[in-house]
């Protein structure tokens, strides 16, 4: 657990005792186990939406990723430029 062995653990435990009381020093463990799981919960659902994207991606067909990359000149594949249209008349 974070290189922290049980001497370590001990002594911050009991710094933090006597910093904060023994009254505070619930309140505030329950507030930060609270925040961690909050955090835990958020950073799951984000993976979850982000593998759901990429399998989303995957399963696609291969005509319709052909549409969506991008060409030799910076543009998309399935797009022609005002300029680049051969049958257009200036």
């Amino acid at each position: 657990m974070f290189g922290i062995g049980m001497p370590e653990l001990l002594l911050i435990l009991a710094v933090a005792l006597i910093v904060l009381g023994p009254k505070k020093l619930p309140e505030i463990a329950r507030s930060l186990g609270r925040g961690l799981a909050e955090f835990r919960r958020t950073t799951d659902d984000v993976k979850r939406e982000m593998q759901a994207a990429a399998d989303d991606l995957d399963a696609r067909p291969e005509s319709d990723k052909a549409d969506t990359e991008p060409s030799g000149e910076g543009a998309p594949a399935n797009t022609i430029s005002p300029a680049g249209d051969p049958t257009r008349k200036e």
